[in-house]
């Protein structure tokens, strides 16, 4: 069989799974000071993923593995570099809060976890193949149920944990249903065999329907979007709020890739078909996640509700690349979808690490109230998190503004004008959210004692990079934007 074996491409995901384990056994050794041999080793194998999966971009691999299941393109280097980096961010910001609460004994279950999801988001990304994209799938959230429920004397955790593993596990077998009847009415289990059974249209169209309606349905839990966001809420709230960042940041990244590959990759034949649904999706994910942000009083759940509304903006992108089923425009609403992933994980690597650097044991700056005169205490802090909650809001220059715009450029270009009136009006709704929490921090008078100043200079720095980036993208956003339309034309066949 031709690429049977190309085990060169996959060098990444094999590193991470040797550092993986060989975390869980040092920890295992039992030593104390292995939390601090487990973070630098974490750490240090990210970069160095990094640096390999930069290497192998520059020199153009690419191919497939396993006889198709596992595919490396552009697309697929672009978004692991990617991931790799929020997860690098989060454990940065993460380590203190870690270190400072009874989460596990020594820390290696956090880092070793961690790394495990990432892995599984790693294999989904270089899907080819639905026995691929599922295994990815399940390895990334058995592991972030797992985290999730780490505080195993907090009930919240616990209860957060069950909701997530229970209702994780329904979106998942709808997931492997909805590609069941696809595999039943194809014949095929790879995304290229699938698209090229359906370009046939001599396939019996009702379990191909119903096939795309189940998976769609799976990939908006996947996504917290509406109506299939009940997790996101209470596990956003629930969790630690280091195990937050992890469940909100980089799996949004890979459930986008699959998102990608099944619908645009596999089932682009049957577009007219999926574009509608994604329609509702994004409308009804504009409506709830804003309306309800409005009526919350723990920044953790605001930020849940927040992501659901940004989910719709994402589904739009998707939507708009498909025009009276031609691919007309295509690779520049999907650039523009991906620029709006990676412009939403950006910042909430800096609204959820803002919350970790500003917490200690035993205070969870969760509340909205417990950002009150936030600028009196820590103008740095409290000058990114309104740079933050602005791009969010979608105000200009920053990078929020400039993933709103070209989301809506799309969707105008595609003929969808009441749309994008729809999601401009309920983005002015959010607004609203978001400036309460910069007036709670800039003109309230601060209670309690004096929150302290970050987690140590390393997570402060990575927070004022992260900072300048909102800043940055969003003054000269043509680079990324340009980056993300390449890959998306350079590795999808629509």
């Amino acid at each position: 069989m031709q690429n049977s074996f190309n085990l060169a491409l996959l060098a990444p995901e094999i590193i991470l799974a040797v550092v993986a384990l060989a975390v869980l056994i040092i920890d295992a050794s039992g030593k104390s000071e292995t939390r601090r041999l487990t973070f630098g080793l974490s750490i240090a194998t990210l970069l160095l993923l990094t640096a390999v999966s930069a290497v192998q971009w520059s020199n153009g691999a690419q191919g497939e593995a396993f006889s198709g299941l596992f595919v490396t393109d552009s697309l697929s280097h672009f978004l692991k570099i990617l991931s790799y980096i929020a997860v690098a961010v989060t454990l940065i910001y993460g380590r203190s809060y870690v270190e400072q609460r009874d989460m596990v004994a020594r820390g290696g279950e956090y880092y070793t976890l961690a790394l495990l999801a990432l892995l599984g988001q790693m294999v989904m990304i270089s899907a080819g193949n639905l026995i691929t994209i599922y295994l990815g799938l399940e390895l990334m959230s058995l592991a972030l149920y797992a985290m999730v429920a780490l505080r195993r004397d907090d009930v919240q955790a616990t209860e957060a944990a069950m909701k997530y593993f229970v209702l994780g596990s329904l979106a998942s077998g709808v997931l492997l249903y909805g590609m069941s009847m696809i595999y039943g009415a194809t014949g095929d289990l790879s995304l290229e065999g699938i698209s090229l059974a359906i370009s046939t249209g001599n396939l019996e169209r009702l379990p191909l329907v119903f096939g795309v309606v189940f998976i769609v349905s799976g990939l908006a839990f996947k996504l917290a979007a509406a109506p299939f966001h009940m997790w996101a809420p209470d596990v956003y709230q629930g969790a630690p709020t280091a195990v937050t960042l992890v469940v909100g940041a980089a799996p949004k990244i890979a459930a986008f890739a699959i998102s990608l590959r099944l619908l645009v990759d596999g089932l682009h034949g049957l577009a007219m078909d999926w574009q509608p649904m994604l329609l509702v999706l994004a409308v009804a994910s504009l409506v709830i996640g804003n309306l309800a942000a409005i009526a919350q009083s723990n920044f953790k759940r605001m930020l849940a509700y927040s992501t659901i509304s940004h989910m719709g903006f994402v589904f739009l992108g998707m939507m708009a690349g498909v025009v009276d089923g031609s691919a007309e425009g295509a690779g520049t609403a999907y650039g523009a979808s991906l620029f709006y992933v990676i412009i939403y994980v950006l910042t909430t690597l800096s609204t959820f690490g803002l919350i970790l650097l500003l917490s200690r044991k035993g205070f969870e700056c969760e509340n909205l109230t417990d950002l009150k005169g936030l600028n009196r205490r820590n103008p740095v802090l409290a000058g990114i998190l309104l740079l933050s909650m602005f791009s969010l809001a979608g105000i200009p220059p920053l990078a929020g503004f400039y993933a709103k715009l070209v989301v809506l450029q799309a969707l105008i270009s595609a003929g969808y004008v009441w749309v994008a009136v729809v999601a401009v009006i309920f983005s002015l709704i959010g607004a609203f959210y978001y400036l309460r929490v910069v007036k709670m921090a800039y003109f309230d008078e601060p209670e309690g004692e004096a929150i302290p100043g970050g987690s140590g200079a390393l997570a402060n720095g990575v927070m004022s990079v992260n900072g300048l980036l909102v800043i940055g993208l969003g003054i000269l956003p043509g680079g990324l934007m340009a980056l993300c339309i390449s890959v998306i034309e350079n590795s999808l066949s629509f």
